[in-house]
C-alpha cells in the first residue's frame, strides 16, 4: 500500500490520529475539549481539535462520521464528507449533529469523526454544445424503479 506524508501539529492532549485497524482507511480524530460538551436533540456544533495540517498538493482530507457514534448515538458530521483542501492551515475542527431524540454528551478524548487522505484530480472543463448520448440519458433520482 502506498502511503503519502502528512505534517501534523497536536496542540491537544490527545494522541496523534491513528488507523484501528490494518485495513482501515480512515483515521479517528478526536475532540480536543477542557470539559464535556453536551448537544441537545437537533444542535450542531463545531468541536475543536488541536490538529493542523499541511497536505502535499494533489491531496485532500475528507472528514467523515464514525458509524458507532451515528448507529448508537444518532451524532454524525454535518457537510460530510468535509474536505480539507492542501492549502488550509488552520486548525480542523469537525461539525456535528444530535440526530437522536436524546441529549448526548461529547467528552474530552472521544474520538468524533475520521479522516481519509485522498488523492484529487484537477477537471479542464471543455465548452461543447451537445453531450454523447447514453442509455440512461436524462434519467434522475429513482429512475430506475423498484428491481
Amino acid at each position: 500500500m502506498q502511503s503519502v506524508q502528512i505534517k501534523i501539529v497536536n496542540t491537544s492532549a490527545n494522541p496523534l490520529p491513528q488507523y484501528a485497524t490494518e485495513g482501515s482507511s480512515g483515521m479517528d480524530i478526536r475532540a480536543a475539549l477542557n470539559f464535556p460538551l453536551t448537544l441537545q436533540p437537533l444542535q450542531r456544533i463545531l468541536v475543536p481539535t488541536g490538529l493542523y495540517v499541511e497536505i502535499p498538493a494533489g491531496y485532500e482530507i475528507q472528514v467523515r462520521p464514525r458509524s458507532g457514534l451515528a448507529i448508537k448515538h444518532g451524532i454524525t458530521c454535518l457537510n460530510s464528507p468535509g474536505t480539507i483542501d492542501a492549502d488550509y492551515r488552520g486548525e480542523i475542527k469537525i461539525i456535528l449533529i444530535n440526530l437522536s431524540s436524546e441529549e448526548q454528551v461529547i467528552n474530552p478524548g472521544d474520538r468524533i469523526a475520521q479522516m481519509i487522505v485522498q488523492k484529487v484530480e484537477r477537471a479542464e472543463l471543455a465548452r461543447v454544445e451537445i453531450l454523447n448520448e447514453t442509455a440512461r440519458a436524462d434519467g434522475g433520482f429513482g429512475h430506475t424503479g423498484k428491481q
